[in-house]
């Protein structure tokens, strides 16, 4: 069997938080390429109404990444409206801020759940679907505090360690399958995610199409890890040579060291009522 070209038309993609921002803009990038497209959310009704703004080729569907059922139901529903699923696109994931020894328990197990566990699950049920098919490739959203940490959101960046770290691992386990694996790393993005930080001094804020023009990117020439924008890499590199002290000394002087544990609480206020699940 021929091997399929992933950036052929009629290419299916499947997107885990894919209502909005980054899953959204996402969709709309591959669905200029001709791809079919079928986006998952916790909110459906929103993913379908997404899905009807994008056309025809697009699908909303309810998800809830932190069940196995749920995303098993997802993915099979894709296939059925559009066919087996060639790319899996683990977007979905949740960023509260705060101070860790003072964020609650169940809180904290709701971050793993939604940013690693979700994952985790994604990528396992990916894996059983394209194996067989000896082609597919599973991009992974992780963020630049998946290799630089930050104060305001340990259990956040903790997570977004963890898919660095799951990325690697079953890339080297599906080596010669035909299956690929990639993770991508935005900086500071305009969603209600990153709503309420501040700017970092000579770093630039990105829109989700540039993340979006990433994953499209990824599928067309695929990698291990993929920094949004480049220059994020440049400077991990630079700060991970440098001596400890002399990286957190400037870190703490381009404002990084404080970006996310002083937000503009006001301007996040929304967001973070519906990433604690305070509907």
């Amino acid at each position: 069997m021929a091997k399929k070209h992933l950036l052929a038309p009629a290419t299916v993609v499947a997107i885990t938080g894919g209502a909005r921002g980054i899953g959204y803009a996402t969709a709309s990038a591959l669905l200029e390429r001709g791809a079919r497209v079928a986006i998952g959310d916790i909110d459906g009704e929103l993913a379908r109404a997404s899905a009807d703004e994008l056309g025809s080729r697009c699908a909303g569907f309810d998800l809830e990444v932190t069940d196995r059922k749920s995303f098993a139901a997802f993915l099979d529903a894709a296939a059925a409206r559009f066919g087996p699923i060639d790319i899996l696109v683990n977007n979905a994931g949740i960023m509260p801020l705060g101070e860790f020894a003072e964020e609650p328990d169940e809180l904290t197990r709701r971050i793993i759940e939604v940013n690693l566990h979700g994952v985790l699950l994604g990528t396992k049920l990916a894996i059983a679907r394209m194996k067989p098919r000896a082609g597919g490739h599973i991009i992974n959203i992780s963020s630049a505090v998946g290799r630089v940490a930050l104060a305001g959101a340990a259990t956040y960046s903790a997570t977004k360690y963890a898919i660095v770290g799951l990325t690697e691992a079953t890339r080297s386990e599906l080596r010669g399958t035909g299956v690929e694996v990639s993770c991508v790393l935005p900086m500071i993005t305009r969603t209600e995610l990153g709503a309420g930080l501040s700017d970092v001094r000579g770093q630039r804020t990105v829109s989700p199409e540039e993340v979006a023009k990433a994953v499209v990117a990824t599928i067309a020439a695929p990698r291990f890890e993929v920094w949004v924008p480049a220059s994020g890499r440049r400077l991990y590199v630079l700060m991970s040579v440098l001596p400890k002290r002399w990286a957190e000394a400037i870190s703490r002087f381009v404002g990084a060291a404080d970006v996310l544990a002083a937000p503009d609480t006001t301007a996040r206020g929304e967001y973070e009522k519906r990433a604690r699940g305070q509907r």
